[in-house]
């Protein structure tokens, strides 16, 4: 499957045995963001919570990723087996979604894609909807089990090696204001700044009303990082926006991709972490 498929694509799939398809709208975002069609998903979607059913319990750090058998665990109750296709949208165009994509090719599932423009896409095609469910009310048990691949997901002990070694190149999702340091960080008892040699991209160069650029407009963008061909370790604030140029980025090109899990909730936090 192809990172990325439109509403009208999706349309003509639905009958698909093997298709299933997560809503993973959240219930708030700290980009101050606001869903165009609250209260609604697209007819037969299972909620994926990335919150409360998605996220390590044990970390004190948002967003973490969870260990591989709680996500298949989790999976499987969402009737996910490991022959499914997924695709996976979110209600603000194109935002958790991207992330939840990152995190099944982090556990090994190639057939899932992100659903251009989100719910917005869907709605306005006039496709079906209805109203959103927290949970499913009788679904039978999915088989998926992951295959967890460690390459694609860094901790911050590689980051700070990192540092020196320039064995990747670090690319900043958060707003030029907080990589800068000119604007304070959202969460409490956070440092100002940037992990030093980092580039900045906000996730919202890579996107216009809730849809991904077109190809020659991203190639542009990242052209101008100069990035050759060295791999790529994205970061942002919670490990959540950096997913949405990790996936712009896997739309144009073959570069090895990895996300930085703790990104700066944990940098920021660390005061043993140097910060520019």
């Amino acid at each position: 499957m192809e990172a990325l498929v439109t509403a009208q694509w999706l349309y003509k799939n639905l009958t698909d045995p093997d298709l299933v398809i997560l809503d993973s709208s959240p219930e708030t975002n700290v980009s101050g963001l606001v869903p165009k069609y609250p209260g609604i998903q697209i007819r037969g979607a299972r909620p994926f919570n990335l919150k409360k059913s998605f996220s390590d319990p044990d970390s004190d750090l948002p967003n973490m990723m969870p260990h591989p058998d709680a996500f298949s665990e989790e999976c499987r109750k969402l009737g996910i087996n490991n022959n499914s296709k997924i695709v996976v949208y979110d209600n603000l165009g194109v935002y958790t979604s991207a992330r939840v994509w990152w995190m099944f090719k982090v556990m090994g599932h190639k057939n899932v894609s992100v659903l251009n423009g989100g719910l917005s896409a869907w709605v306005e095609n006039n496709f079906s909807t209805e109203p959103s469910k927290e949970s499913l009310d009788s679904i039978e048990k999915g088989n998926f089990k992951a295959v967890f691949n460690p390459e694609l997901i860094k901790n911050a002990e590689f980051i700070l090696k990192n540092i020196d070694t320039k064995e990747c190149k670090v690319i900043d999702a958060r707003s030029e204001g907080r990589f800068t340091g000119k604007i304070p960080e959202p969460h409490e008892n956070l440092r100002s700044g940037h992990i030093p040699g980092s580039l900045n991209l906000p996730f919202e160069k890579v996107l216009k009303d809730g849809y991904y650029l077109p190809k020659p407009d991203l190639e542009k963008i990242f052209k101008k990082l100069n990035l050759n061909d060295d791999p790529l370790i994205f970061t942002c604030g919670s490990g959540l926006t950096a997913c949405i140029i990790l996936l712009a980025m896997e739309l144009v090109s073959d570069n090895k991709k990895i996300l930085y899990d703790g990104s700066w909730s944990e940098w920021g936090l660390v005061t043993d972490y140097p910060v520019e």
